[in-house]
């Protein structure tokens, strides 16, 4: 359990923070850009949410998206304790296979309802699906950070991890989509329309 009784610490007024093990670290690092662009990820979904959770219509939607927020902790928590700093008798709070398959299969779920897609969706629609389709973006951008930092030499990222962060885009997007009527609220690319 995490107990919170000082918010601010000081300890980062030079440009500095601590990883889950204690290791001091610069706040641009790539493993704190990496676990801090999953935090903006979540915050995005958590916005979402005021929508999702005032709406019958999306509660298994907003049921999903609070499992993933929780996921999401998960994965900033497995990402701040590198691979090799797990203390001795400690095992570190890791993503696993049944998170990913998890998410996999309410992909499968919501894209089952969903109308066919015939261009790109633009992200719009309703205000639930606007914020969802931010929070797919940002969670592009974490996934670009995680794949980074598993390139870097000596940093080591879990594969779970990887292909969790991979497949939140995708549900972030048919989550969107099933939120926008099922996709007829979708708001379609017209190539080269302002030409």
């Amino acid at each position: 359990m995490v107990v919170l009784n000082k918010i601010y610490t000081r300890t980062g007024d030079k440009g500095a923070t601590a990883l889950g093990t204690g290791e001091r670290r610069l706040k641009n690092d790539l493993r704190v850009e990496a676990y801090g662009a999953v935090d903006e990820t979540n915050s995005a979904i958590g916005l979402a949410r005021v929508s999702t959770t005032m709406d019958p219509e999306c509660a298994r939607v907003d049921a999903m998206l609070l499992c993933v927020q929780n996921d999401l902790f998960d994965l900033g928590a497995d990402l701040c304790v590198p691979s090799s700093d797990a203390a001795p008798g400690r095992e570190p709070l890791r993503i696993v296979q049944s998170q990913v398959d998890r998410l996999e299969r309410e992909i499968d779920e919501l894209n089952a309802d969903l109308t066919p897609l015939l261009s790109f969706v633009l992200p719009g629609g309703s205000p639930a699906a606007a914020a969802l389709h931010l929070a797919r973006a940002i969670a592009r951008r974490a996934e670009r950070r995680i794949v980074s930092l598993a390139q870097c030499p000596g940093e080591i990222v879990g594969e779970p991890a990887l292909k969790y962060v991979n497949r939140l885009s995708d549900f972030l997007f048919v989550a969107a989509r099933h939120v926008n009527r099922k996709g007829e609220g979708d708001i379609l690319w017209v190539p080269g329309q302002n030409r």
